[in-house]
């Protein structure tokens, strides 16, 4: 007898007919046959950083918050509450599952020593005091009061701050409050600010 897919689904049938006949109790697995990946898992709401649309994503993450389990995203989706994508995605929305569960993300801040060729990680806080210094040295030897006519002008431009579009509207002004306070001239930012 050749296997069809009318046979095979005529077996498959029998056979769990056979099954409750004899006794068995299949009610838990038909449930679980039921049941979506997505079943367990814990929904959070977020915005997709790949471009600045700000599409809205529903993540969903399997793991109940316990010590001893870490958390992974099983699931991204389109929210189809969002106004702005009403659920839809585009390509690399899509692939938001790949951009946080990826073994090859960066975590800490790398650092590349003057003329070597090799990047060690670095602490948080001597990342943060190292720019911090970075940016006052280079502030304090570029910034101009005046221009050349006497106008005062409390401008700085050998300095650029660049935006990008993963940065959120908060980020983006507290950004701005940054760059005016330094006086930094150059600027880009897909936001056009």
């Amino acid at each position: 007898m050749s296997l069809t897919r009318r046979t095979f689904l005529k077996s498959a049938v029998t056979g769990g007919a056979a099954a409750s006949v004899l006794g068995f109790n299949l009610e838990s697995a038909r449930a679980q046959a039921r049941g979506l990946k997505i079943d367990r898992t814990t929904e959070t709401r977020s915005i997709c950083p790949y471009c600045a649309v700000s599409c809205g994503v529903i993540i969903h993450t399997l793991g109940d918050g316990a010590a001893n389990v870490d958390p992974t995203v099983v699931h991204v989706e389109g929210d189809p509450d969002s106004p702005v994508n009403r659920g839809a995605l585009c390509p690399k929305g899509v692939t938001l599952r790949q951009f946080i569960v990826n073994d090859r993300r960066l975590t800490r801040p790398l650092y590349r020593a003057p003329g070597s060729n090799a990047w060690t990680e670095m602490e948080w806080d001597e990342a943060i005091d190292r720019m911090a210094r970075l940016i006052k040295d280079t502030r304090d030897g570029g910034f101009e009061e005046t221009d050349g006519a006497g106008r005062r002008v409390n401008r700085l431009t050998n300095t650029a701050m660049i935006g990008g579009c993963t940065d959120t509207n908060e980020i983006n002004y507290l950004l701005g409050k940054l760059r005016f306070g330094l006086g930094i001239v150059p600027f880009e930012n897909q936001a056009r600010l």
